[in-house]
């Protein structure tokens, strides 16, 4: 198995929310932008951002309200508007494929192995709950990295403080999505969207598990 691929693998299942956007083109091969609406065990939903080849979509017809599942990795990169440096997360996809509505699975599943690049931040909620801010660096194909804003909650959240820069962990949990506002004037204010993974469970990976 591709090590980079196991490190980083994400599977959400949802339904179509907008039109495939041309992103760009590599070596002759485009990809698009669209989002999925993926539904929480709450009656809420988080809109995910998804990145695909127009060679995974050239053979079938996708339209807006379908439901897919999508197989891939959660990536990060910078994108530069109005002079602003920006972190953007998105699905890339390495498989897409219509849901059976009548299958019972996970919609929404992230495994990530990597390593603690910034001092995790521990807060509490004005109502106590605990909560830690992670940033993990997780190692991509050609000496790239990607890197994912983490949330903790609770016992996770107790660990999660503890860690240090350069600690590798695993992680297993959900990407979730969430909109604030921004101000930009003294009139205006924008909607934005911002991503993350809440963690289920997390481990520390010990120095004889590395070196196997």
């Amino acid at each position: 198995m591709d090590n980079n691929l196991s490190n980083n693998q994400a599977i959400i299942i949802g339904t179509i929310e907008d039109e495939f956007v041309f992103n760009h083109e590599i070596y002759a091969e485009k990809f698009y932008t669209f989002t999925v609406k993926v539904p929480r065990l709450s009656g809420a939903s988080d809109n995910v951002r998804v990145m695909v080849s127009e060679r995974l979509i050239m053979d079938g017809e996708y339209c807006i309200g379908d439901m897919i599942e999508v197989t891939g990795q959660f990536r990060s990169y910078n994108s530069y508007e109005n002079g602003d440096n920006r972190l953007v997360l998105t699905v890339f996809a390495k498989d897409i494929c219509h849901f059976d509505e009548e299958e019972s699975k996970n919609p929404n599943t992230l495994f990530l192995n990597g390593f603690i690049c910034k001092e995790p931040v521990y807060r509490t909620t004005p109502f106590g709950r605990e909560i830690t801010d992670i940033l993990l660096a997780v190692n991509r194909s050609y000496n790239k990295s990607d890197y994912i804003p983490i949330i903790a909650w609770g016992r996770n959240a107790r660990f999660a403080k503890n860690l240090h820069v350069g600690d590798n962990v695993k992680i297993w949990g959900r990407i979730q999505s969430r909109t604030y506002q921004k101000r930009i004037s003294e009139e205006e204010t924008i909607t934005k969207t911002a991503y993350e993974v809440s963690i289920n469970r997390m481990e520390l990976v010990e120095k004889e598990e590395k070196e196997e």
